[in-house]
């Protein structure tokens, strides 16, 4: 699980221009806060926090490094975040970090693709470039998506795409600037998006297309059941959620004013809270600030005994992040 772009943004898949398409995840995921909540306290392995402190891709590095040389990296890492220099990590410095490791990971994700979209150089990419790289195999050789569920897929998503990419292109132009791809992969970064991102939401679970969300199909999202047996309790825990916290009118389903409250809370800083768990977590002598021997004490929550891929974050301008 994420905060939010790390945690939850389920990104555009890759594709090299001509190659055969890959289909990629439907959705943009946002973290619920219960499940969020959960997260910190079952997951031993603080993941949650790992990505969140540190960014999706660096999480992925970790088993590269021993403990000693993460707690190394560690170190330095802190007297970056160490704003005013006074030696105390606060609620806010971390606050600031995680905000700025997810800003760097969705820009940095921008650029990994743009060059395999941009296929005439000139700095735009255009629907039509984007279609191509996307979908030219599958248009250009319908025969090989013979099964229905592959065909039902491709000729679902180009037109959501489609959507996606002309409420990204502010001006109206035909073609998506930097700024303008970047709503377009990470839509749940930008507050014009956010309509279309609900609208996504909301027809990935819809499976009997009634404009709404009930509560079988909020739990079918999540849990397949193929055994017949009984229901885990997390699933009963859900249904229980789905009752007092997601249907607010008692109506029996979701709309998307419904929906929108659902995945993206007013009332929930994702980057807060997660910051104040760090703080809660590792503040040994609960002064609601660490030291660096705090986080060092602590350093599995925070990196973990794998590699944090700073070494190269390290010679970057600060003002980069």
């Amino acid at each position: 699980m994420d905060v939010l772009s790390f945690v939850c943004a389920l990104l555009l898949c890759t594709v090299v221009v001509h190659g055969k398409p890959t289909l990629r995840k439907e959705r943009i995921i946002h973290p619920d806060p219960e499940l969020s909540r959960q997260a910190h306290e079952d997951n031993k392995s603080y993941q949650y926090d790992h990505e969140a402190f540190l960014g999706k891709d660096e999480a992925r590095t970790f088993d590269q490094l021993s403990p000693e040389e993460s707690k190394d990296r560690l170190s330095k890492i802190v007297d970056r975040i160490d704003g005013d220099t006074d030696g105390y990590i606060t609620t806010a410095e971390l606050k600031t970090w995680i905000k700025r490791v997810q800003k760097r990971y969705v820009y940095e994700n921008v650029a990994k693709v743009w060059t395999d979209y941009d296929l005439n150089k000139d700095n735009k990419i255009s629907w039509d470039e984007y279609k191509q790289a996307t979908y030219g195999y599958y248009l250009a050789n319908p025969e090989e998506f013979e099964e229905a569920t592959d065909q039902f897929s491709f000729k679902k998503m180009l037109p959501r795409d489609e959507r996606r990419f002309k409420t990204a292109d502010l001006n109206g132009d035909g073609a998506a600037d930097r700024e303008e791809f970047t709503a377009f992969l990470h839509p749940e970064e930008f507050e014009h998006m956010k309509d279309i991102v609900v609208l996504e939401t909301l027809e990935d679970i819809d499976k009997n297309g009634d404009g709404h969300v009930d509560e079988d199909e909020y739990i079918a999202d999540m849990f397949a059941h193929e055994d017949g047996g009984p229901e885990p309790d997390w699933v009963r825990t859900e249904r229980e959620q789905f009752s007092d916290f997601r249907d607010l009118n008692k109506d029996g389903k979701m709309d998307q004013d419904e929906i929108r409250h659902w995945i993206m809370p007013q009332d929930y800083d994702h980057a807060q809270a997660e910051a104040r768990h760090l703080v809660y977590e590792s503040d040994q002598d609960k002064d609601q600030m660490l030291t660096k021997d705090e986080i060092l004490e602590n350093w599995n929550m925070f990196v973990g005994s794998q590699a944090t891929n700073y070494g190269e974050d390290l010679t970057r301008n600060h003002d980069e992040l």
